[in-house]
């Protein structure tokens, strides 16, 4: 009998014991907070920490001020596929400051939020808030590489919500894109505040249109993204914009250059309705800039990498009612040597040191007629810069 119930033991215990963890398996287990069958789709998904932090030191006119250190860039990036022919990407910028007095319901940290939707293979249609593709390869490197802006990038909206189509050749060594977009994020209010010059009027439809050749030249060793702009943000207030961005590669060696130049019936940038605040209560009319943006980069060795930027600004008021005007009232000069090392082959981590200098030089008339006076300031920088893709 013993002999038995041992064997019964043996033979039902495992049994029963298994009986026991399914019911407790269906009583206390959950499906997973990401389905199976969707997990199929983070294949094609990329989540994106777009980073740079760093130990800053200033300087104002050669004077060294003060040491801190700073995360320059935070930058949430999701892009990828959610349907064979609809891809989307999000990115959103933790060190900027959540304006939400905005014409599209969406704050200014937010850069990116659109669908692209794949009519033909040659032909793509996007919607949402997207990059305004003014041309350039300043504002199209991503930020974390820039250290510096130039004064057009640096104080555009470039950030825009709007509809864009993009058609490619047959060879896709020709691409244009046509945008049309939101003029601007602020409100009109924002923008102009009690500054608005007398007859001047909000514009019904304030947009901007945009169009964009990007080629691929001499067996793609030159690139070009080249663009007009025309701004409708006033009534009697237009805006022409236009840029010619140039990239040639040679072996370790790549070279870039950014033309701009930007004609605004209404000051869009600011900078010079800021030099002539003390004797006109209005902001600017008939305003240019001219920006030329330089950039050097040269791999000295697989993991160290040589980078030197040079930058110019010039600054105009042609609509100065003054009879003994000069119409250039700032120049502006920068150089951005640096220096990267990346110690690991499997993940995009640079270490970096870098110099930022600038000069503003305003011309003899805007010193003597708006009390502005010339300056330089420096910045040494000793950081990190990584796109840290977690998915």
């Amino acid at each position: 009998m013993k002999k038995i119930l041992l064997y019964l033991t043996v033979v039902m215990l495992p049994i029963l014991t298994f009986g026991q963890i399914k019911t407790l398996e269906e009583n206390t287990g959950q499906q997973p907070l990401i389905p199976t069958p969707k997990l199929a789709l983070l294949k094609d998904v990329d989540v994106i920490f777009n980073t740079r932090m760093a130990l800053d030191n200033y300087f104002v006119d050669g004077n060294f001020t003060n040491s801190a250190f700073s995360l320059n860039q935070l930058r949430l990036e999701m892009k990828g596929k959610i349907h064979d022919k609809i891809f989307f990407r999000f990115r959103n910028r933790y060190t900027k400051i959540a304006d939400a007095n905005t014409v599209d319901n969406t704050i200014r940290a937010l850069d990116l939020a659109y669908l692209v939707f794949d009519v033909t293979p040659q032909a793509k249609f996007s919607f949402g808030k997207m990059v305004g593709d003014w041309g350039g390869y300043e504002l199209l490197t991503n930020p974390i590489e820039i250290l510096s802006y130039n004064t057009i990038n640096n104080t555009a909206e470039n950030f825009l919500v709007g509809a864009s189509f993009s058609f490619a050749l047959e060879d896709h060594k020709n691409i244009f894109d046509f945008q049309l977009l939101n003029s601007r994020n602020k409100t009109f209010q924002d923008q102009y505040a009690t500054n608005l010059p007398p007859g001047i009027e909000i514009s019904k439809m304030p947009l901007v249109a945009v169009g964009n050749w990007k080629g691929h030249l001499f067996d793609s060793k030159w690139e070009t993204t080249y663009s007009y702009s025309f701004y409708n943000d006033a009534k009697n207030a237009k805006g022409n914009f236009v840029s010619l961005g140039n990239k040639f590669k040679a072996n370790k060696l790549v070279l870039f250059y950014d033309f701009q130049y930007s004609n605004e019936d209404l000051d869009r940038k600011g900078v010079v309705t800021n030099i002539v605040k003390s004797k006109y209560a209005y902001a600017a009319e008939d305003v240019n800039y001219i920006d030329n943006w330089f950039r050097a980069e040269y791999l000295i060795r697989p993991k160290l990498n040589l980078l030197f930027t040079v930058m110019s600004s010039n600054a105009y008021w042609n609509g100065n009612p003054d009879p003994n005007k000069k119409s250039n009232l700032l120049n502006t000069y920068g150089i951005i040597p640096t220096i990267e090392f990346s110690p690991f082959s499997d993940i995009n981590l640079k270490f970096y040191a870098g110099y930022i200098a600038k000069k503003n030089n305003y011309s003899t008339y805007a010193q003597n007629t708006f009390g502005v006076k010339d300056g330089t300031t420096g910045q040494i920088s000793f950081g990190i810069i990584a796109p840290l893709l977690v998915l």
